[in-house]
């Protein structure tokens, strides 16, 4: 049987670029898949022609009671949630620190750290229940130090970071994995769009960071805990 066979994974941010690469990446291991997204209209464009194992819904998940109804019929459908892939986020940069507004600190957090959190902490007691269970965030390479005009970007990410590290100190006794991934630029329509003058392939494809992400959902990856894991491509 192949390693995913049977197992549930919830994706968020699965409209996005990188969503949909890891969305693809377990559906062709043969993955029950959860696809959270904040409105369905997007997800039917994303996902026109959905198998019918799979779930598609719709949740602000920046809203801790939304997120939680998300994580409850996801479980309720599919059985139970064996794996939750914490993709949905945002970047925001342009201000130095003193400048920035607290409205769009308080943004930024939410939709980097908020999102994650508000999914996995419901999903979290019935992974210790099973005594398993596999959690993937995305942190950023470039949240290993401050750097000028993105500090709320960073702040929130490196959030993101010491939040898994903490995680996994706190579940890894009850089997559960939780691992983040720090990838540099993605190669996305919309980065090459921002950065015509840059050189697109030394960045990270969609694809080879969701193969990293695969990694760490998989029992190959039993012994990894609290890692941060940079995918930086030729960057």
């Amino acid at each position: 049987m192949p390693p995913f066979k049977e197992k549930t994974v919830l994706i968020t941010g699965a409209t996005g670029n990188l969503g949909k690469a890891v969305a693809c990446a377990f559906d062709a291991l043969g993955t029950r898949l959860v696809l959270v997204g904040s409105r369905f209209e997007t997800l039917d464009a994303a996902y026109p022609s959905l198998k019918p194992h799979h779930l598609k819904l719709a949740a602000d998940l920046t809203d801790k009671a939304a997120a939680a109804r998300v994580v409850a019929e996801a479980g309720q459908t599919s059985g139970r949630i064996d794996a939750i892939c914490a993709i949905a986020g945002g970047f925001h940069a342009g201000k130095p620190v003193h400048e920035t507004a607290p409205a769009d600190w308080d943004r930024i957090m939410e939709m980097n750290v908020s999102t994650m959190l508000n999914v996995v902490s419901p999903a979290i007691p019935g992974m210790i229940a099973r005594k398993a269970g596999k959690i993937v965030t995305v942190g950023a390479n470039s949240a290993a130090k401050g750097a000028a005009n993105t500090g709320a970007y960073i702040a929130s990410k490196s959030t993101v970071m010491r939040l898994t590290e903490s995680m996994s100190a706190e579940l890894r006794q009850y089997a559960i994995n939780v691992n983040c991934v720090l990838p540099s630029t993605i190669d996305t329509p919309e980065n090459r769009q921002a950065m015509p003058k840059a050189d697109p392939a030394r960045w990270v494809k969609p694809e080879d960071l969701a193969a990293v992400i695969v990694f760490l959902c998989s029992e190959n990856a039993v012994a990894m805990h609290g890692a941060l894991v940079p995918v930086v491509g030729l960057s």
